[in-house]
């Protein structure tokens, strides 16, 4: 059944699939960030561990957070591996094992990717859509995004 909420079923479908990218921006980031956990060595270990481990399960809430978006707005939410890389945002490096300061420097251009590619669909969701409930979604996930990134800018000054 459909959600009556004011919203057209084409409009709906819409954030749904704004939603969609978003959760495959998030997947993708999750597993680079729990790579990156651990795989870290070196001075810093312990710190950029726990700032790692900090980090993805910041993004563990906001994932569940848009499947049930998704399904509040009569969707139905992706769920696998070729679905969220079909669908992402992000590049993605197999093999590669970076050091701390790529590590940060990788996850910092992701973050800002997100937030970047975040704004473009507040604006379209806003503009195009009128569906308030999910732009003032994603400005909240937007904010959460700002913040993991001052965090890694940090490291670099």
């Amino acid at each position: 059944m459909q959600p009556a909420i004011g919203i057209s079923e084409k409009n709906l479908e819409k954030s749904i699939t704004f939603l969609s990218s978003i959760l495959a921006d998030q997947m993708t980031l999750y597993i680079k960030i729990r790579k990156f956990h651990w795989n870290v060595s070196g001075e810093s270990f312990m710190e950029l561990h726990k700032l790692f481990e900090n980090q993805y399960k910041q993004l563990e809430e906001s994932i569940d957070e848009i499947a049930e978006r998704i399904n509040k707005l009569g969707g139905k939410t992706i769920g696998t591996l070729k679905e969220f890389s079909e669908m992402t945002r992000l590049k993605e490096f197999p093999g590669h094992y970076p050091t701390q300061k790529e590590m940060i420097k990788e996850l910092l251009g992701d973050q800002e990717t997100i937030i970047i590619e975040l704004r473009k669909d507040i604006t379209l969701c806003s503009q195009e859509n009128k569906d308030a409930g999910t732009v003032d979604f994603m400005t909240g996930m937007m904010q959460d995004h700002e913040t993991m990134a001052w965090i890694l800018r940090r490291y670099l000054s």
